[in-house]
């Protein structure tokens, strides 16, 4: 949904609109997949594919008579960025031990689709935009998922825990503008000094 939204927002035709749809959806799993040498999930079974066709339409229909707000495509994006990001860690829990590779391949997993989504779309990427709380949000609920799993709660209690994190981090961000502190280099005004 937040991809067939966003395509709409660019004014993109159907073609487009599926184009970034697809990406977005499938886009952070199919490198997850890549890196930790699985089988591409979509390859696997084709039934997402159909999924995301048909949850493109459905938005398409609706938004032919309701105008979302732009603020519909940002909780879009925490809710599917909290989705995917623990379902890629739960991933990659079947192929490594390690926690931090975890929680990375949860945050691909989460925030890759959206990158991509965004460059076709010529926009700044959100992980990348000036401190916003994207990839901060999926680092943060993918550890408590692998946290919270490794003390002993049941993977689902984990995983909505690890949800919660993302999707809460992520849309307090954005009510309340809670930014990550900005790195710049600033240069020096005038001409430079004579060697």
């Amino acid at each position: 949904m937040s991809g067939a939204l966003a395509a709409g927002r660019k004014r993109l035709d159907l073609l487009g609109v599926l184009v970034i749809a697809l990406v977005t959806a499938i886009g952070g799993g199919t490198l997850r997949d890549l890196l930790l040498g699985r089988r591409v999930f979509w390859v696997a079974d084709a039934t997402c594919l159909w999924v995301i066709v048909a949850a493109s339409a459905l938005t398409v229909i609706y938004t032919r008579f309701r105008l979302p707000p732009f603020s519909a495509l940002l909780v879009a994006d925490a809710l599917g960025l909290a989705l995917f990001t623990v379902s890629g860690s739960r991933i990659a829990e079947q192929v490594t031990d390690s926690r931090v590779v975890v929680v990375l391949m949860g945050t691909v997993t989460g925030a890759a689709g959206g990158v991509v989504r965004d460059i076709l779309c010529n926009e700044i990427p959100l992980l990348f935009s000036t401190g916003q709380l994207y990839g901060t949000a999926a680092i943060v609920g993918g550890a408590l998922y692998v946290l919270a799993h490794a003390a002993g709660l049941a993977p689902d209690v984990a995983g909505a825990a690890g949800m919660i994190a993302v999707a809460g981090l992520r849309l307090a961000a954005m009510k309340w503008e809670i930014r990550l502190p900005v790195y710049e280099i600033r240069e020096p005004a005038g001409p430079p000094p004579a060697a």
